[in-house]
């Protein structure tokens, strides 16, 4: 046997590293694409990944054994060659499937490593044994094949370590090449150490044979480089467009260009799990509906874009800015302390006060702002959104145009809140509710004229629940309607029982909701409620509010009219509380006006006393009789009666009451010269 000595082509080696280094920079690259996908995307990207690396790894080594020229015509066995192939696309998806974990410590990098570095020497040696000449055999040095497997590990090692601290995207441009190289020089040198331990032997007769001028088969290297170099190109072009294209349609809004909420999904996920502490700022337009409705959707998304443009330049404070949707903003902080999260919030709060000019239009709006913490109000996703939401609707609660913070008490309110959402679906079938019953005084005649159905809850667990506190919650939910039918049924019920044997009967007031003209049900639900009693008509009265009215004028008169054709009456509760539509009263078939109690409570301001005066005015002008809510002293009394107003309602004359000591009341009133408290009537 003789052995054979051959010679490197330096520009072949040098390809060999190119191509090394290309590949390297693939792989890097596609372990960011990998570590931010989930589900079969992951999968797929990880399948790509270790076919693009692996086939990369493998075209260097070949290209690197075309390098070594022994001046015979080598050709290569193909199944082995394939063979090789596949041990480093399986050394290239352990690769990337390490990076799978959020969390690799030294143990597991150093299997993964073994690993990997085995599947690359498999593939080096088996792509070595696919080199083919008649008589030709390869014999190894022990210690350099030793050496360029630990060369192997080594390399694999390094390989994950920079996996894993580039997956996460944030390493600029040129360390990522940096890595690159070293990487393809690891690779290399691995690659040339392997070759180094190798000598070819041939028998004399084939030596004898050899002419020393065979060339390099040009055509196999180019081909062999060109796919290669494609397949990397189409990787590169896929993540370029993944990027570029679909990421930006994926996490930006398309309207204001911020990150939307899927991007704050991926953020909490990758740019905050390791933070020592961040904080959340949930803002809200106020009365943004408003301008919607008044000036157009167009107008509207001018103004969103605005908002967006003022939130973005406080991204330099050390906020990131995303829109959730309509106008809905969610501004999040990095190792920021609370004193300078609150700064944050009244600059922007500052700049949302600042004049808007759009579309010919002056506009100015305000914002509600919720804060919350981390890790003193939670450390999730949830928890944290949770607790900015409930801040940010506590100070639209103060009176908005403001900043809350989170705190424990909003904690306790908020679970009670939920508790009482989930038990107030089953309240009704469990018979929970009651009703209570508040009379009305006509102090001129000094006898009662009708009583007001209030609605009570007596809860298992809180016992008596305020209306103030469960009634805005069944008006979210929608439960306020089967509420209300319920309501009616049994206040129409009770009305027709204690009108059996009075000369003078006494009506029953029922307050409406706005929910309940949106679910076009109010006719259904009244006559159902007098057929079922057989209470007259005459004898039911319904309460609605100035805002019922302002929400829709029309729609309130259309649902109404049947109703006054059955002799139900009509009042409006709460009258110079809200937005009084005055142009509006003439169109509404109201009976009487309810003074808003806040005027009683109030009565010693000259000023209250005005408009006092001028309401009962209004309503003998337009015929309509007027009941002052809030009575609780005798000096009000006085005030009312000189004021021409003689119907009243209030604790002086009694609280709310169950329908037993209703009964009892009304007894009691019939022998009693003038009205007395229920404290001095039930003790």
């Amino acid at each position: 046997m003789v052995t054979l000595h051959g010679e490197y082509n330096g520009w072949v080696i040098l390809l060999s590293f190119i191509i090394a280094l290309f590949v390297s920079y693939s792989a890097l690259n596609l372990v960011y694409k990998i570590s931010h996908s989930k589900g079969k995307v992951q999968l797929g990207w990880t399948l790509a990944g270790a076919f693009v690396m692996g086939s990369g790894v493998w075209t260097m080594h070949f290209i690197g054994m075309m390098a070594f020229h022994i001046g015979i015509p080598i050709t290569y066995d193909v199944p082995i060659t394939l063979l090789s192939i596949m041990a480093s696309i399986g050394a290239s998806y352990v690769a990337f499937y390490l990076t799978l974990a959020k969390e690799i410590n030294r143990l597991k990098l150093l299997c993964g490593g073994f690993v990997m570095g085995a599947g690359i020497v498999a593939m080096h040696y088996t792509g070595m044994a696919s080199m083919h000449y008649p008589t030709m055999s390869i014999q190894y040095n022990p210690y350099m094949w030793i050496l360029s497997a630990v060369i192997a590990v080594i390399t694999s090692c390094a390989a994950l370590y920079f996996f894993v601290n580039f997956r996460d995207g944030s390493k600029a441009v040129w360390s990522k090449w940096a890595a690159a190289a070293l990487m393809g020089l690891a690779v290399c040198g691995m690659h040339y150490t392997g070759m180094g331990a190798a000598s070819f032997w041939c028998g004399e007769i084939a030596a004898n044979a050899i002419t020393g001028d065979i060339p390099i088969n040009l055509f196999l290297l180019i081909s062999v480089t060109l796919v290669t170099l494609l397949i990397m190109l189409v990787t590169w072009i896929a993540i370029y467009l993944d990027r570029t294209v679909l990421e930006r349609m994926a996490y930006s809004d398309p309207l204001t260009g911020l990150a939307n909420r899927h991007a704050m999904n991926r953020y909490f996920d990758n740019r905050l799990d390791n933070a020592r502490s961040y904080g959340l700022l949930f803002l809200d337009l106020d009365q943004f509906k408003i301008i919607n409705d008044t000036l157009g959707h167009d107008v509207g998304d001018l103004l969103v874009q605005a908002v967006a443009a003022r939130l973005r330049s406080h991204e330099n404070e050390g906020a990131q800015t995303f829109r959730l949707g309509g106008d809905e903003f969610l501004l999040m902080t990095k190792g920021m302390e609370l004193s300078e999260v609150e700064q944050l919030a009244t600059n922007i709060l500052e700049d949302i006060r600042k004049p808007y000019l759009l579309e010919g239009n002056e506009l100015y709006i305000t914002g509600s702002i919720g804060i919350s913490m981390s890790p003193e109000h939670g450390q999730d996703r949830s928890s944290l959104l949770i607790a900015a939401d409930t801040a940010m609707y506590q100070a639209k609660h103060r009176g908005k145009n403001q900043y809350c913070l989170y705190d424990k008490q909003m904690e306790r309110e908020l679970l009670r809140r939920m508790e009482l959402e989930k038990d107030l679906r089953m309240a009704l079938a469990k018979d929970q509710f009651v009703v209570h019953y508040q009379p009305k005084w006509d102090a001129s005649s000094n006898r009662p004229i009708g009583v007001e159905a209030l609605l009570r809850w007596n809860h298992p667990g809180f016992g008596r629940v305020s209306p103030d506190e469960f009634i805005p919650i069944a008006e979210e939910t929608g439960l306020i309607v089967p509420i209300t039918r319920w309501v009616l049924g049994q206040a129409c019920r009770d009305c027709f029982e204690w009108n059996e044997g009075r000369e003078v009967p006494l009506s029953v007031s029922v307050n409406m909701s706005v929910s309940v003209f949106d679910s076009k049900n109010l006719e259904d639900m009244v006559v159902s409620a007098l057929l079922h009693s057989s209470l007259e008509g005459k004898l039911l009265e319904l309460e609605i509010t100035e805002t019922i009215v302002m929400h829709n004028v029309e729609d309130v008169v259309e649902q109404l009219k049947p109703l006054r054709e059955r002799g139900v009456l009509i009042s409006m509760d709460d009258f110079g509380a809200g937005y009084s539509s005055l142009g509006s009263l003439d169109l509404i078939p109201f009976q009487t006006l309810k003074i808003d109690k806040l005027y009683m409570q109030q009565s010693e301001s000259p000023s209250k006393r005005a408009i006092v005066h001028t309401i009962i005015m209004l309503a003998k002008q337009l015929n309509l009789d007027v009941i002052a809510e809030g009575v609780e002293n005798e000096q009000q009394i006085a005030f009312l009666q000189s004021a021409g107003c003689s119907m009243m309602q209030g604790f002086y004359f009694s609280k709310p009451m169950a329908r037993a000591d209703l009964d009892l009341w009304l007894q009691q009133s019939m022998f009693v010269s003038h009205p007395q408290t229920s404290q001095s009537m039930f003790g």
